[in-house]
């Protein structure tokens, strides 16, 4: 497969940790992975996993990412709430697309 150069937006190499669960399975939600980020960027992740979700599967996702990564936040870490779906899975992982609206929140770790 070849690398993609027509991206809407940078790709940036970030390794960060993030819980995913699968959205619309009854009251308790479905399964919860915790998974490491490989490459990040505004409209999506690919995260690492030997079990990766089915394509078209919609999740929810916490996301933590240090001050080192993200410009511009006065706090230790930025905690970022989000959904979007599995975009494509291969050996080794799986993408995620982002939906358009998410929050960001700064946070101090106890």
């Amino acid at each position: 497969m070849s690398q993609r150069n027509d991206r809407k937006h940078p790709r940036l190499e970030i390794k960060a940790p993030a819980r995913i669960k699968v959205s619309g399975n009854g009251p308790d939600g479905g399964p919860e992975l915790t998974l490491m980020t490989r490459d990040l960027c505004a409209g999506g992740a690919f995260f690492h996993t030997d079990s990766p979700l089915p394509q078209g599967t919609k999740v929810l996702i916490d996301l933590v990412l240090s001050a080192e990564d993200i410009d511009k936040i006065e706090s230790d870490q930025a905690f970022i709430k989000l959904d979007g779906h599995v975009h494509r899975t291969e050996d080794g992982g799986m993408a995620i697309v982002f939906a358009k609206e998410y929050d960001i929140l700064s946070f101090k770790p106890s």
